[in-house]
């Protein structure tokens, strides 16, 4: 009896294990075809994006480089707008955009653009091509190990690709196209060239947008998008069509950690903030912070002395989140500890300073400026000059230019001019072989920016133009001969103006 017992208990059993393993063989179904059809119905709202572009040559700034091809992703978002990246789109001069099992191609442009924060939104002429691409809605940033899902057209391919990853982290990065420093959530799906402007999709929403891999080769299968905060802040900014870009209030900090740092400069045990080490002229923060400043918060949230804010229970990051998170125009405020004086403050966001160190950031979508004078090309020092030397820029570009970018502007001096080259010439010979040389002053008088540079050697009146570096070294150039020469010049190398177009209009007096 106990045999047969026993044989009874052991069939229930089998029968109630096949029981469970089908029962989760259906819910596993469901929740498959679940997700399936989630993925269909996205399918139709994202495209691949075709671009030709041809970018400015830095070296020959009159000239542009070969135009390339590349492509892209992007979403169909509210107003009938495609949302991608910006540099998928950047100098773009064509922009084809494709939808999923769609073989005819739409012309688009670019209707808006914000490279800070590598995000653009194109529209398409055909209005027919909205007919079957519902709009997808823009989402919330999940909790950390969210299960997330990746759409996007990368290279090998020409149909549409679907990758699942787990959202690991999000802090600060610097993004790879405009190099700031902003909020970005990371994935272990695949990130591809080609997946670039993609949506990452949580419950059917857009919940980021693909914008570059993990770099240097060190890791696999990661990759950065572009979070809601983000993706929400360049919406509201282009609803009147003009960018302003993320606010700046002229000032910079630095971690306060060291117990010695935190009681010299009048802090308590219980107390922690960032030291203010640099207030710019004709800023927010200017006549209101000091250096040596110690802010403690910011619109009442508590600052860490690592620099870093609690946004939630999950989401910690650095304190500059919460003045990217402003418009131009909103009031930030701030609580900070002045020789142990606590005192609260209140700054207005406006748009950033056109640079704060002596080399201008990046800039996409413009053309270079230049002014040769004498056969000399000179140019203003920017990141698009020092670039052009190559992926290893920061090995193979000239010491001196790379060093400006540590140093500071300020009234005297906004940014720096370089003579880049030499055209050989009659008028200035004895110095064919400069190359990349800083010129500090003009006849004595301090180089102040590009624009008052060019301005001094149009008015100028004197015999001779004598360039002078700070270490000594001089250029000097007869003022008559350089004017009679010019046309000479320029036939010669095939240059079709002396200075860029639009250099003497009125000065910018704002990054783009």
């Amino acid at each position: 009896m106990a045999a047969a017992d026993s044989a009874a208990i052991a069939t229930r059993q089998s029968l109630s294990a096949a029981l469970v393993f089908c029962w989760l063989l259906l819910v596993s179904s469901a929740a498959s075809a679940q997700i399936s059809e989630e993925i269909r119905e996205i399918e139709s709202s994202i495209v691949k994006i075709y671009t030709t572009a041809a970018a400015p040559d830095y070296f020959t700034p009159w000239r542009l480089l070969t135009p390339s091809q590349s492509s892209g992703s992007g979403a169909v978002v509210d107003g009938q707008r495609i949302l991608t990246n910006a540099h998928v789109v950047a100098n773009a001069s064509y922009v084809q955009v494709q939808k999923h099992n769609d073989p005819q191609r739409y012309q688009a442009s670019v209707r808006f653009v914000s490279h800070a924060s590598d995000l653009a939104l194109l529209e398409v002429e055909d209005p027919a091509f909205f007919d079957d691409t519902p709009a997808l809605a823009i989402g919330d940033l999940p909790e950390p190990n969210t299960e997330v899902f990746v759409f996007g057209y990368p290279v090998g391919g020409r149909t549409l690709s679907v990758t699942k990853g787990i959202l690991s982290r999000v802090e600060q990065q610097v993004y790879a196209h405009s190099g700031e420093y902003l909020l970005a959530g990371q994935i272990d799906a695949a990130i591809n060239p080609g997946n670039s402007g993609g949506p990452v999709i949580v419950d059917g929403k857009i919940t980021g947008v693909v914008m570059q891999s993990a770099a240097g080769g060190r890791t696999e299968a990661l990759g950065y998008f572009v979070p809601p905060d983000i993706l929400r802040h360049m919406l509201t900014d282009a609803r009147d069509g003009r960018y302003d870009g993320f606010p700046d209030l002229g000032f910079r900090s630095q971690d306060l950690e060291s117990p010695a740092a935190k009681a010299a400069y009048g802090l308590q045990e219980d107390q922690s903030g960032v030291l203010v080490i640099k207030v710019f002229s004709n800023s927010p923060a200017d006549g209101i912070l000091q250096e040596n400043d110690v802010v403690l918060s910011i619109d009442g949230v508590a600052i860490a002395g690592d620099s870093t804010i609690s946004l939630s229970r999950t989401l910690q990051t650095n304190y500059k989140h919460a003045i990217d998170l402003k418009q131009i125009g909103e009031d930030v405020e701030l609580t900070l500890s002045r020789h142990g004086e606590v005192r609260t403050v209140t700054l207005t966001a406006q748009r950033r300073q056109e640079n704060y160190s002596l080399v201008r950031a990046e800039e996409f979508d413009a053309l270079p400026e230049y002014y040769i004078y004498g056969g000399i090309l000179f140019v203003p020092l920017n990141m698009n000059l020092i670039k052009r030397w190559g992926a290893d820029w920061t090995r193979s570009a000239p010491v001196n230019l790379l060093h400006a970018r540590s140093q500071w502007s300020s009234p005297e001096r906004r940014e720096m001019v370089v003579a880049l080259q030499v055209l050989a010439a009659d008028v200035n010979l004895g110095y064919h072989d400069v190359r990349n040389w800083i010129v500090d002053t003009i006849n004595g008088e301090p180089v102040r920016d590009f624009y008052d540079f060019v301005r001094q050697l149009r008015d100028n009146n004197d015999e001779f133009v004598v360039f002078r570096s700070d270490s000594g070294f001089q250029l000097v150039v007869d003022h008559d001969e350089a004017i009679t020469s010019e046309g000479d010049i320029l036939q010669r190398y095939r240059i079709p103006a002396s200075y860029s177009e639009g250099l003497f209009d009125e000065p910018r007096l704002v990054a783009q």
